[in-house]
């Protein structure tokens, strides 16, 4: 892939799905240091970077007091709440562009969310509103003349898996960093990545880029 055509995207590198976290995926924390690693030795192979957030305000059943951690899931992603702002790992990173999700409505790609930059708790009328008046993932990556996209983050076996998926059924390249992502169990990763390079991702092993 040209790198002047390609993004990272960093995908719910949040406190909340890491170790201590009210989903938090083992080998998380390890993840957002070797994401931040990975950033400071790339960045400038990339047009463009970008990560995604869930951010639930009152999702609806997503959020439930008996989850079945299939389509129900205990609170998390609390929009304003610390758990959801970026890890510091990657918050130090500096990066411009902040994909939020899921305010009012479950939300696993990065495709479902538009690009807000702030740390405010929309309204549902003004998350209504951003979803007609804001870049999505899309619109952000077409702008910047991307065609192929790297995607990292938490977790690969949902949120890593959807939004590379996503992108594979928008046109996009899509190659997804095994090392630089972690799943729920070992079970859900292995059948994310088989369906991923069945789909047409590529799936790299390691956390050095390739070219």
């Amino acid at each position: 892939m040209n790198n002047k055509t390609h993004a990272l995207i960093i995908v719910d590198v949040q406190p909340t799905f890491c170790e201590g976290g009210e989903l938090g995926v083992e080998g998380g924390n390890a993840v957002a240091a070797r994401i931040h690693d990975f950033v400071e030795a790339n960045r400038d192979r990339y047009a463009l970077l970008v990560t995604t957030q869930d951010w639930h305000v009152d999702p609806g059943s997503h959020w439930s007091e008996h989850p079945d951690f299939v389509d129900t899931w205990p609170r998390h992603g609390v929009a304003g709440s610390p758990n959801a702002q970026l890890h510091p790992d990657i918050a130090s990173l500096g990066i411009d562009h902040h994909i939020k999700k899921g305010q009012y409505a479950a939300a696993y790609s990065g495709f479902e969310g538009v690009e807000d930059n702030t740390d405010t708790v929309p309204t549902r009328e003004e998350a209504n509103q951003a979803a007609l008046d804001r870049p999505t993932l899309d619109t952000l990556l077409h702008d910047h003349g991307i065609t192929g996209v790297d995607v990292v983050g938490l977790a690969l076996s949902h949120c890593v898996k959807d939004t590379a998926l996503d992108a594979l059924a928008r046109g996009y390249d899509v190659r997804v960093w095994r090392d630089l992502s972690a799943p729920v169990s070992p079970e859900l990763g292995e059948r994310a990545v088989n369906e991923l390079m069945t789909r047409g991702a590529i799936v790299i092993e390691g956390a050095e880029y390739v070219d």
